[in-house]
């Protein structure tokens, strides 16, 4: 099974890895940009420096032309009221419009032009970022290298991740970008709004509290790893009221992941996994994982207690915590939960 690892964790696995309320309903009432203009009331002061892993960025004044790279940022601003001008494209998670669909949903409502989009990751595409003029980068969650910064510095003030390439936590994310396009106060609001909703989906599905879940990935035959609890689709879930295995708080980090690297033959580590939690490119894969002996001895994965999306826009949403992926998750993840801990029980 291949996954988003790459662009949600920091390790390069394969070439797919190039990722990485009522629906968006909460998120897209407070979109009201202009243009890629920033439709939010300004509550920071500026000048505005954030210092980053990679260097600091100087925001002289409130960017109007916003430009996003990674995951997660052209959410956040959305729902600031700031649609971008460019964002990082997705082909691994889009619809058939080509955006990512909770992307397209908020800003077709919110009335306003999408962004253009342009390649990322490893070959992202100056010239178009050029093209674009940005007044600020946003890259708070991404991988972003050095040399790469250095690049994109000399274009606009670019704001990269504090620490490590893919580790910044959800909540941090939406105050960097908050603080970037001076609406601190405006992003507490959305934190405490993911929050609320995380609690009311947790109290309406009580059934949920008693069951405790690893969430796995693996590449290929033979592997198997073990996403760590604040790994933000480990998050995602925790948000409407499961537990993760105890287990899971044993496992040492393999450097840099939000990941434990826990091998195939320490499968059996995972037996008392309510529900296991995983997610497959196709049929193909998933017999191929699932026909090995020490994977299909897991008892969740034995009993069909299994969450595993094919769907690659849900898998791709449901990695990511922001205003617009969290209600746009929440009602798809809860049948598919429901049904895994039928198995459970049964």
């Amino acid at each position: 099974m291949a996954s988003t690892f790459h662009r949600a964790s920091g390790i390069g696995l394969t070439a797919l890895l190039a990722l990485g309320l009522t629906a968006c309903g909460g998120a897209e009432e407070d979109t009201g940009g202009s243009g890629g203009e920033s439709g939010g009331t300004a509550g920071g002061a500026f000048p505005v420096s954030i210092e980053s892993a990679l260097g600091t960025a100087e925001i002289p004044e409130q960017p109007e032309r916003v430009v996003t790279l990674g995951q997660g940022s052209a959410e956040t601003a959305i729902a600031l009221g700031v649609v971008p001008v460019g964002v990082e494209s997705y082909e691994w998670g889009s619809d058939d419009t080509g955006y990512l669909p909770w992307i397209h949903e908020a800003v077709t409502e919110s009335g306003e032009e999408l962004p253009e989009q342009f390649a990322g990751a490893d070959d992202i595409d100056f010239e178009a970022i050029i093209e674009l003029a940005p007044d600020v980068i946003l890259a708070p969650w991404s991988g972003v290298t050095q040399e790469q910064y250095d690049i994109l510095s000399d274009i606009a003030p670019t704001v990269a991740y504090p620490e490590l390439p893919w580790s910044t936590d959800w909540d941090q994310q939406i105050e960097i970008i908050g603080e970037a396009l001076g609406q601190p106060e405006e992003a507490q609001g959305l934190i405490g709004d993911i929050e609320t909703q995380f609690e009311e989906a947790a109290a309406a599905n009580e059934q949920f509290a008693d069951l405790t879940f690893s969430y796995v990935y693996t590449d290929g035959p033979g592997t198997l790893g073990v996403f760590l609890p604040d790994e933000q689709r480990v998050a995602m879930v925790r948000g409407l009221g499961l537990t993760v295995d105890p287990v899971v708080e044993t496992f040492p980090e393999t450097e840099g992941t939000d990941s434990a690297i826990i091998g195939l033959e320490n499968a059996d580590q995972l037996a008392d996994s309510d529900l296991l939690f995983t997610f497959y490119t196709d049929d193909e894969t998933r017999a191929e994982i699932e026909a090995q002996d020490l994977y299909a001895a897991i008892p969740a994965v034995e009993s069909g207690a299994v969450v595993a999306a094919e769907d690659t826009s849900f898998v791709t949403a449901s990695s990511i915590i922001n205003p617009l992926t969290v209600p746009w998750v929440i009602e798809r993840y809860v049948p598919m939960i429901e049904e895994a801990a039928a198995n459970a029980d049964s």
